[in-house]
């Protein structure tokens, strides 16, 4: 099993020292990538929990966000240049990239250079985004309708500028004459791509057995959810006369906390403290995930009430202490 670090960029309150401080400690414990979180706005609405969707339109989750309106948070595109320069080893990305906020042609070719910045090391997560007021302050109002529909456009023109010296496409989003875009990613056929699948197994094996995608990234998953998002997407792929590529990736965004003592880890959907619990618990769960099939928890630091010295702390628990146990089960 590997692990990935999802850095608290999205806050009310964070500092650049401490996204370099979690990032080099993530790199000192070999952790496989760290991950940004994609966010444009939180609207004012969000404070009142007066958000037109609950969080993630999943209905464990209120209809407002963790951070404040007025927090001040650091965007997560502008980090990946800036984390390709701060290390050697750790793969980079975005959990996940809203695809309807940008255009896709230049997203493309910006991944590409961001690919080369950091010497081959980019993973690319692409999801369709979920919040009205966001896509509205994105100037992407018309696009909520369609979004699932950009995200597949979006992923045809990135693998097409980058297996292409000169490409063209005519789309519902975009509509260009042949054209050079400049490098490719050093990264042959293209960095990885990961995907958001929150509803839908159909479609997620869809997506995989069209585009080769090699990840799938969901939130707060339990073991048994991820066991059975990956059978299924197996049955539908099988289907198709296909597989899961080689060395997929089963991921989840999970909070994650080590306590003193046991907490409650009852089910409570979404809202479960799946790794938030003393170091026992935490090592049963993270048992539990490898045999379930999960390759790759995403570790996302709380929100709130957690320093970031305490967070730093726990992953080096977790380094030294848990994860031996877990790999030798």
């Amino acid at each position: 099993m590997k692990l990935a670090l999802y850095l608290p960029n999205f806050r009310t309150k964070v500092t650049v020292k401490e996204l370099e401080d979690l990032t080099a400690l993530a790199e000192d414990l070999d952790f496989d990538s760290v991950w940004t979180l994609d966010r444009i706005v939180v609207p004012e609405a969000s404070d009142r929990m007066e958000l037109q969707h609950s969080f993630g339109m999943m209905t464990e989750f209120p209809k407002g966000m963790p951070v404040a309106a007025r927090g001040e948070w650091f965007q997560g595109f502008p980090l990946l240049p800036w984390l390709a320069a701060k290390t050697t080893k750790l793969r980079i990305g975005m959990s996940i990239i809203d695809t309807p906020y940008r255009s896709p042609g230049v997203l493309a070719t910006e991944l590409a250079t961001i690919d080369h910045l950091a010497g081959g090391r980019l993973n690319v997560g692409v999801g369709s985004g979920w919040m009205p007021e966001e896509f509205a302050a994105a100037s992407a109002t018309e696009l909520f309708p369609r979004r699932h529909a950009h995200v597949r456009e979006t992923i045809e023109i990135m693998q097409g500028i980058w297996n292409n010296d000169l490409f063209e496409y005519h789309g519902e989003f975009a509509d260009f004459d042949l054209c050079g875009f400049g490098h490719k990613p050093l990264q042959k056929p293209g960095p990885p791509i990961y995907f958001s699948g929150l509803k839908d197994p159909k479609r997620s094996a869809k997506r995989i057995a069209k585009y080769g995608l090699q990840g799938w990234i969901g939130i707060q998953d339990t073991p048994e959810e991820i066991k059975r998002w990956k059978t299924e997407i197996s049955q539908e792929l099988g289907e198709m006369g296909q597989a899961l590529p080689d060395n997929f990736d089963m991921c989840s965004m999970i909070w994650f906390v080590i306590t003193d003592v046991d907490m409650d880890q009852s089910p409570a959907g979404k809202g479960t403290n799946l790794l938030v619990g003393s170091v026992g618990q935490i090592t049963d769960r993270l048992k539990a995930y490898k045999e379930a099939g999960m390759t790759m928890p995403l570790l996302w630091p709380p929100f709130n009430d957690v320093p970031t010295e305490k967070t730093m702390a726990d992953l080096r628990v977790l380094a030294e202490e848990i994860m031996p146990k877990v790999n030798a089960s």
